[in-house]
């Protein structure tokens, strides 16, 4: 079980939850969230006027709203925000985002009463997962549809799936024994605004970039051999003479995995250099390692931040208005994952080529043991060449995009969540590249001989070789086996 407080959970714990652990919350930050939700009702009481508790909301915030129609307000909030569209999320986004939403109000600094954050806890525990459409956030006043979806289901509204059946909410909630949870003031505001669908995504694309990382070393490994690639390219010297943090460890890793190997060669021997899919490997898998830790630290303070408006300080006795909704930060990284994640493909499908081409390889043609009468694997080549394609429109940023809502009250937003969901399209189309890549390998390692790998790799060679077994005889079939195998060996199951 994972204990949450607002402020100390890693990715590691969040992909747990994320992946269907329990979890629980801190007591001390159960006493945070009471003080500030004693506030928020001291404030009410004497006739404050603090926004979005008792005024309207973005462009309506100069709307004064009596104390009497506090929970209508949040509760109207909640329905008229409610107005996603398009395919439904994942349920492990689903998932992230409860948890998330639950870690933040954790802070203490959202007003909310307890019992919202035992609710948000109690669908995660019980594996009650919100039907939430995927578009409709421009992630300005962060994730507001989406979060709104989500809200809504904690009162009852919507759909949602648990233990493999979709019913209504409601139906659910009967069968749990849970009422709806009816909204008081402040508190639709607080599950609305915030960056938890973008951060969700984001945590997901963090856990299966950090297994394609491993993915594309072991199958760049694979395709240096059956190539004759030139080792002394990863020699550690002639990295420290440009130490790029993920220069040096990919370098290392690649010595690692190419130790003792017997179909490498060196400097003259089949040639005096390789090309550059071969010989930067360092330097290209590398600079995504670079992009991949700063993303990981960026999501890292994301998922324990405070992001709805306003926040609430019970120690100072106060309520400040800002914009830590804005998704700016996030969107950013995830642009910037995207296009790092893309380059991974790309090269990848660079050493795809050399593999199937016989005037690169050195092997038959398309690796196909009688060519002409068999083309092998040439589409192998094509399929790959489709989505580095695809992925180049993909890695497009969507954070430099902006289109004013809420009358121009919101006139810059970041665009994060449509950022997010592209990074979900490329983290996909990586793994079918790198499957690509791995078919490949495995069959040119096949014609040169399996005897010479290098001990690192050849359990690695060893369970491709039984995952991907060259019947059925369509080469789709062939390369989805290569990427069920290549996810669930390194771990990458997140989608």
């Amino acid at each position: 079980m994972v204990l949450i407080d607002g402020g100390q959970l890693s990715l590691e714990d969040a992909w747990r939850v994320v992946a269907g652990e329990e979890v629980a919350l801190s007591v001390r930050a159960m006493a945070k969230v009471q003080q500030s939700r004693d506030l928020v009702e001291q404030l009410i009481a004497q006739g404050e006027t603090v926004y979005g508790v008792t005024t309207g909301f973005g462009h309506l915030a100069q709307v004064k709203v009596s104390a009497e129609d506090a929970a209508e307000l949040q509760e109207n909030l909640v329905y008229s925000h409610a107005a996603g569209v398009g395919p439904h999320l994942s349920t492990a986004a689903v998932r992230g985002m409860l948890l998330l939403r639950a870690n933040a109000l954790a802070q203490g600094r959202s007003g909310v009463r307890p019992v919202v954050l035992e609710r948000l806890v109690a669908f995660l525990n019980a594996g009650l997962h919100p039907l939430i459409p995927s578009r409709g956030s421009v992630g300005a006043s962060g994730d507001l549809a989406p979060l709104a979806h989500l809200a809504a289901a904690l009162l009852g509204e919507g759909e949602a799936e648990m233990g493999g059946q979709i019913a209504p909410v409601s139906v659910h909630l009967a069968a749990l024994g849970l009422p709806p949870l009816e909204l008081a003031a402040k508190e639709g505001l607080a599950l609305t605004n915030g960056t938890q669908m973008m951060a969700a995504l984001g945590l997901i694309a963090w856990h299966e970039a950090r297994a394609q990382l491993q993915a594309a070393a072991f199958t760049a490994a694979l395709t240096v051999q059956a190539l004759g690639g030139i080792v002394s390219a990863y020699d550690p010297d002639l990295l420290r003479a440009r130490p790029h943090h993920g220069a040096l460890a990919v370098g290392s890793e690649m010595r690692r995995l190419l130790a003792n190997s017997r179909l490498t060669s060196e400097v003259g021997e089949r040639r005096v250099q390789d090309a550059y899919s071969l010989r930067c490997i360092p330097q290209v898998h590398g600079a995504v390692l670079d992009a991949f830790r700063h993303v990981e630290g960026i999501l890292l303070v994301e998922i324990n931040a405070a992001t709805d408006n306003p926040l609430v300080f019970a120690e100072r006795g106060e309520v400040i208005s800002g914009g830590n909704f804005h998704g700016q930060p996030i969107a950013i990284a995830l642009d910037y994952l995207a296009i790092a994640l893309a380059e991974l493909a790309s090269i990848s499908e660079r050493r795809c080529e050399r593999l199937v081409n016989p005037m690169l390889s050195g092997l038959p043609a398309f690796l196909s043991a009688e060519p002409g009468l068999n083309s092998g694997l040439m589409l192998a080549q094509y399929t790959a060449a489709a989505l580095v394609s695809e992925n180049k429109t993909l890695a497009h940023p969507a954070s430099v995009d902006s289109i004013p809502t809420s009358a121009n009250q919101e006139d810059f937003v970041s665009m994060g969540a449509w950022g997010a969901l592209k990074l979900e399209a490329v983290v996909a189309n990586v793994w079918r590249v790198l499957a690509a890549e791995a078919l490949c390998a495995l069959r040119a390692v096949e014609m040169v001989g399996k005897e010479g790998l290098s001990e690192a790799t050849e359990p690695f060679f060893a369970a491709l070789t039984a995952a991907v077994p060259a019947q059925p005889r369509l080469l789709a079939q062939q390369l989805d086996a290569s990427e069920v195998f290549l996810r669930g060996w390194f771990g990458g199951n997140g989608s």
